[in-house]
């Protein structure tokens, strides 16, 4: 060969473009290509932890999880509850005979002994709550919180005492549903 300041330079390889080898290569060199890179490469696509797939499965379905609707147990009542109508008054002023009258006109039966609340049906989804409310100040704040509606017996011939305007000022102060006067 030719010489260029005194080293010789030799024949450069030459790849072959016919024959059966040169087909191999076009072909192993197409099938690579037509790979995507998983298929290609698999170990770059496979966790390097199993600790850390499993922490993150298991955050996954935590999360799935919690995504989910869990329906809620309906907690309100079939029937709402009943009004409570409190009887206040003075003592002998027709508290108990007020209540008595009340239950007969309901019930059709009388009721001798009153021991706290009555509760009466008044229609096919309501009920009444009768109670009664003593002469003292404690039992007069609890009721006035309670109740939704109260009959407030005045006798008439006697007039305002001093127990009516007491639990008045008691009502003024706490949220009352109504208040309706009964004259005796």
């Amino acid at each position: 060969m030719e010489e260029q300041n005194g080293v010789e330079k030799k024949k450069s390889h030459r790849e072959r473009h016919s024959g059966r080898k040169a087909e191999k290569k076009k072909a192993k060199s197409t099938k690579e290509q037509n790979l995507s890179d998983k298929q290609r490469n698999p170990k770059a696509f496979t966790f390097n932890s199993a600790v850390k797939a499993e922490r993150r499965f298991r955050r996954k379905e935590d999360i799935q999880t919690k995504k989910q609707h869990i329906p809620l147990v309906d907690r309100t009542p079939i029937e709402p509850p009943p009004v409570i109508v409190a009887v206040v008054g003075p003592p002998k002023v027709g508290k108990t005979t007020l209540i008595q009258c009340l239950i007969k006109s309901f019930t059709k039966q009388p009721l001798t002994s009153i021991r706290g609340p009555v509760t009466l049906v008044s229609g096919k989804k309501r009920r009444l709550t009768i109670v009664e409310c003593n002469n003292d100040i404690n039992s007069m704040i609890d009721v006035a919180k309670v109740a939704d509606l109260v009959l407030l017996l005045v006798d008439a011939s006697f007039g305002f005492e001093m127990e009516i305007f007491e639990f008045l000022n008691i009502c003024q102060l706490s949220p009352v549903g109504g208040s309706r006067a009964v004259h005796t």
